[in-house]
């Protein structure tokens, strides 16, 4: 039996999707934990270019069986959207892919408040994917949620009934307009008849998966410091994203988890407001241009910063990393120096990421070392030596830093540029 947990050791889109993908070939099951959709996985392989959300970015390779766990919450229309889209494709999920009734639903409202929430916090918006995250993960420990059990029964018209009285009331009360019931229910009571199918109870089939020696390929969405309690909270995600999520979000004790593995983009993005230490803010400039990227989720542009070691260092230590995944390192070819933030100061005192909160981040000087660049193009390499020694110096610099062994080189976007050490 082995359990590997993949995880973004920043902000997210560090490229987890390639990642699953490359290793999926291997596992038995490939499973999400957390989130919903507004995380998103680009993967690019043999059935084409996809942009996926909700369904385990694993499922293309055929001798793997999808899991979506209790801990992800579902936007239905998403889900069948994607299921559609993927079978259309030749990838074929019917029978192969298992969603827990375990996990909530993002309901009409959850969005609508969303939105509204983000409109009356002004200039304090947290940047939110305005999908409904928030909110369904506000009901479902406030006892408020709906979960697919509750379809089995008339506890869903019961819930629904109960939830749009107290949600209309908020919705009028921020200027939106009031959702009607009827509507409401058909539209989801449409959705379930088509999700129904893809239902199952998982608690069995992975503790029988624990017992037999499968292969657990678990996917985290978003990064790691977008997690509740450890990232730049405000500005952060509603789930725990961090390994020990999947003990809870899909019934894996943590005694399992023998892998970590921290995919870490060889600079820094980030998406929505909150601190980005290294930020690059000259727009204009060539470094800027060449990091630039757009979300697979929301369409906005990422912000875009140097590599920060503090940070990668710091997501190491708390997901217990075995070994790095760096990507993006082609895109570095051509800089004539990198600048890498090994450390931050702050009142002229070092100080860790861990010792101030999101707004203290905000202030903090980053600490600077520049790195030789290289000019020849790395997609083409097949192993580490292939690599021009620059490039080999900032990948063993990375993992000098971080106490975690690169393992894995990403020399370009599709499944196959990929250098295993």
């Amino acid at each position: 039996m082995t359990v590997i947990a993949v995880i973004g050791s920043q902000w997210g889109d560090e490229g987890k999707g390639k990642v699953v993908d490359f290793l999926a070939e291997r596992a038995d099951y490939v499973a999400r934990f957390n989130g919903g959709n507004n995380a998103g996985h680009t993967v690019i392989n043999e059935f084409g270019t996809f942009k996926i959300h909700l369904v385990p970015s694993g499922i293309f390779a055929q001798n793997t069986t999808g899991l979506i766990g209790g801990g992800v919450v579902i936007d239905p229309a998403v889900l069948i959207e994607e299921i559609e889209m993927l079978n259309k494709a030749g990838v074929n999920v019917d029978g192969r892919l298992w969603v827990s009734p375990r996990s909530h639903i993002i309901m009409p409202y959850h969005k609508i408040l969303d939105g509204l929430y983000e409109e009356a916090k002004g200039k304090g918006a947290t940047g939110t994917t305005r999908r409904g995250i928030g909110p369904v993960f506000a009901d479902k420990v406030s006892y408020n949620g709906i979960r697919w059990t509750d379809f089995a029964s008339d506890m869903f018209e019961q819930r629904l009934e109960v939830q749009l009285t107290l949600k209309n009331k908020i919705i009028v009360a921020l200027g939106g307009e009031a959702l009607k019931f009827e509507a409401v229910r058909d539209e989801y009571r449409s959705y379930y008849a088509r999700i129904k199918p893809y239902l199952k109870e998982l608690f069995s089939l992975v503790q029988d998966g624990l017992k037999t020696d499968k292969t657990f390929l678990l996917e985290q969405a978003m990064g790691t410091f977008l997690d509740t309690d450890w990232g730049t909270y405000p500005f952060v995600t509603a789930s725990t994203t961090i390994p020990s999520a999947a003990s809870a979000g899909l019934g894996i004790p943590p005694k399992y988890i023998q892998n970590v593995i921290g995919v870490t983009k060889a600079y820094t993005t980030r998406v929505g407001g909150g601190p980005l230490p290294t930020e690059i803010h000259d727009y204009e400039s060539e470094v800027y241009k060449k990091f630039g990227e757009v979300a697979a989720t929301t369409g906005r542009v990422r912000r875009v910063g140097w590599l920060d070691l503090e940070i990668v260092k710091t997501a190491a230590e708390l997901s217990g990393m075995t070994e790095i995944c760096l990507t993006k390192l082609d895109v570095l070819s051509g800089l004539k120096e990198i600048q890498v933030c090994t450390g931050y100061k702050l009142n002229g005192e070092t100080i860790r990421y861990a010792d101030v909160d999101a707004y203290g981040l905000d202030k903090v000087e980053c600490v600077y070392e520049t790195f030789p660049g290289w000019s020849e193009d790395i997609s083409k390499a097949k192993s580490f030596e292939e690599l021009p020694v620059n490039a080999q110096k900032y990948v063993k610099m990375i993992e000098e830093a971080a106490g975690v062994p690169v393992k894995w080189i990403g020399v370009g976007p599709a499944r196959d540029e990929t250098i295993r050490r």
